[in-house]
């Protein structure tokens, strides 16, 4: 009954831009923390961003200044806009919701983003 749903991945030039979207159902939206991570191949799962109910954002170093991650509660949905994407950035990217930090957390089954020319 919890599901949440990426879609927005693809192939991109170097430079280019995607925007991911993560559509969440069985859920309160507004009472979580909605976050997207990224795998590349042979690495561990990294935080990218997170968002809170009252819009507060934290973003990893590598991502700080070309992407944005942004949220619509009436739509259930959060997005991330990426910008200057380069070929490190490469990674399956996956949605993220928690309540809180002892509380239950959810994951999207992914969305393939490769930044190659």
């Amino acid at each position: 009954q919890v599901q949440l749903v990426e879609s927005g991945g693809g192939l991109v030039q170097p430079g280019g831009s995607l925007r991911l979207s993560c559509v969440a159902s069985g859920i309160g939206f507004s009472m979580y923390v909605m976050g997207w991570y990224r795998q590349a191949p042979g690495k561990q799962r990294d935080l990218v961003a997170t968002i809170n109910a009252g819009g507060s954002t934290q973003y990893a170093d590598s991502v700080k200044g070309r992407f944005t991650i942004s949220r619509d509660n009436a739509k259930n949905t959060v997005y991330l806009q990426m910008n200057g994407l380069a070929p490190e950035d490469t990674a399956v990217y996956y949605c993220n919701a928690r309540r809180g930090l002892y509380g239950m957390t959810f994951w999207g089954k992914g969305t393939l983003v490769t930044v190659s020319s």
